[in-house]
């Protein structure tokens, strides 16, 4: 057990001498409690109508959700995914219950429990540390854009979620959900599989029910691949909808924050309370009026009536059995008043390539300026710092190593022709000869594709066993997506994604909320163990 596990078990345990309904941990079985039973799959109108009615406080529900924490996250299936808990918590939810009883409701997620993943800022107990050693005493001295949103909409931020350290954008082969802060992260249906990541935490919390929410940050696949791996709904925004002020960066073109959640409706709720243009970052001024004020009005029933859908074959014929799950998907849609058409044309050339050379690139200008915020007894202060501190520490390299960063140190600066010729070469292969391309021949108003396969076996020796996906082209062209439950194979859920042009989230949410309330995939974990 690490230094953080220890505190995280020491500060929850001091609270709960606070309140009745707390358990000792001795009495934790190897599957959930059953005094946490009712909070299983509880979505945000349901928790919001306990206040208003009167049937629960926000202190009680929060105190709750630590005590699962403590019972299912650090003992019992002992899932790893959470690294810190905020020791305010508690304070934060008497606040809120006072508020209620004065007649006020702060926001749209009043109440609600959130987890951060533990590369963004928040100006309250916790560090921000990307999972690594070298950011362990790293407290942020503000808020990022996302924690201030949140607070201001009323969520009570409870904790901050392990990830695949530095966002898996350090090693060149690594396992997912592993940091050395941290340690490895469970997949909570078959706990031998991975999570996935980056996201790691954020998916395994939301889909264990440890909160109602999470946000996660994806530069390519790190929303949308840990909520197919944990059975949840992801949304992977367009680049700009929602600021990244305040989150550890890997790329400013590809770069965004999302919300993670076990239903769309509570996702879209998410969604609406954080946009806003942020002059802090740049990216969110093309934002301005390209999001409703409440993303619940494209939460229709019939929303896939008179849809026009692709189903990206790019992304298909890695294993039968979820291209199984797709056509049967894709029957439900047809079924449903959509018209799908099988789209056999991939992005334009040399996208991948291109945008990996950008991510190296921006990477190290980025870090190298987050550097220079970085508050506390940080031993490092540049990226060619970091590269020197991991040689020189005995867990950081124990697994694997740091090629990455090691590639992104030798590159020069966001001027160089090399790095504009990439950037360019990406967005044009993946929006004007890629999605815009396709969607405007074929007259679509989405793309459907598998989110991937099934959850491999962790492995710590030889890293991710992941094959397939279809994050790539929303990811490089900064473009929406949407991940949701397919359905399973054996114990494991698959999860489909719907993605489109740029800002067309609404209609996204439209097309997801209907597959999802005449399919009812989601299911909560087992935590079953392998034999």
């Amino acid at each position: 057990m690490n230094y953080r596990s220890v505190i995280i078990i020491v500060a929850v345990l001091i609270m709960s001498l606070f309140h009745n309904s707390c358990r000792s941990p001795e009495k934790v079985s190897e599957h959930e409690p059953d005094e946490h039973t009712w909070l299983e799959e509880i979505t945000i109108e349901e928790l919001q109508q306990g206040y208003r009615n009167g049937r629960y406080s926000v202190h009680d529900i929060i105190s709750a959700y630590l005590d699962r924490i403590i019972l299912i996250d650090k003992n019992g299936p002992a899932l790893n995914s959470i690294i810190e808990i905020n020791t305010d918590a508690l304070q934060i939810a008497g606040e809120l219950d006072r508020e209620l009883a004065s007649g006020k409701i702060r926001g749209p997620l009043f109440g609600i429990p959130v987890i951060l993943k533990d590369n963004i800022d928040t100006h309250d107990n916790m560090a921000n540390t990307a999972g690594a050693i070298a950011l362990r005493n790293s407290h942020p001295s503000a808020d990022s854009h996302v924690a201030r949103k949140l607070r201001e909409a009323g969520a009570v931020i409870i904790a901050k979620a392990n990830l695949s350290e530095w966002a898996n954008f350090r090693a060149t082969n690594s396992s997912s959900g592993w940091s050395a802060i941290g340690g490895q992260t469970k997949n909570p249906y078959v706990l031998d599989r991975n999570p996935c990541g980056s996201s790691s935490g954020s998916g395994v919390a939301v889909s264990a029910n440890l909160c109602v929410l999470a946000i996660g940050t994806e530069t390519n696949g790190s929303i949308v691949c840990p909520s197919n791996n944990n059975g949840i709904v992801g949304i992977k925004p367009t680049v700009g909808l929602i600021s990244r002020s305040g989150i550890i960066p890997i790329s400013f073109t590809q770069d965004t924050p999302g919300p993670m959640g076990r239903t769309v409706e509570d996702a879209a709720i998410c969604l609406g309370t954080l946009t806003g243009i942020d002059p802090s970052d740049s990216k969110t001024s093309a934002s301005e009026g390209k999001y409703p004020a409440d993303y619940r009005s494209s939460l229709k029933r019939d929303g896939l009536k008179g849809k026009r859908l692709g189903l990206y074959k790019e992304s298909m014929g890695k294993l039968d059995r979820v291209d199984s799950l797709m056509y049967q998907a894709v029957k439900q849609m047809v079924k449903e008043g959509a018209e799908v058409i099988e789209i056999t044309e991939g992005m334009g050339q040399g996208y991948y390539s291109a945008s990996y050379e950008v991510m190296l690139y921006e990477f190290k200008d980025g870090l190298n300026t987050y550097f220079k915020t970085v508050r506390g007894d940080v031993p490092v202060k540049s990226l060619k710092e970091l590269i020197e501190f991991n040689r020189n520490d005995p867990t950081e390299l124990q697994y694997f190593n740091q090629k990455i960063f090691e590639m992104a140190e030798e590159k020069g600066s966001l001027d160089s022709p090399e790095y504009k010729r990439a950037l360019a070469s990406m967005l044009k292969a993946t929006r004007e000869e890629g999605i815009d391309h396709i969607m405007n021949k074929y007259r679509l108003d989405a793309l459907i594709a598998p989110t991937g396969t099934p959850a491999w076996k962790t492995d710590l020796i030889l890293g991710d066993h992941y094959f397939g996906g279809s994050s790539s082209p929303a990811a490089i062209s900064g473009y929406p997506a949407i991940t949701l439950p397919m359905g399973f194979i054996g114990e494991l859920p698959v999860g489909i994604t719907i993605f489109g042009m740029a800002w067309s989230e609404p209609q996204l949410i439209e097309i997801a909320y209907s597959y999802e309330q005449t399919t009812k995939h989601r299911k909560a974990p087992k935590y079953l163990v392998t034999d």
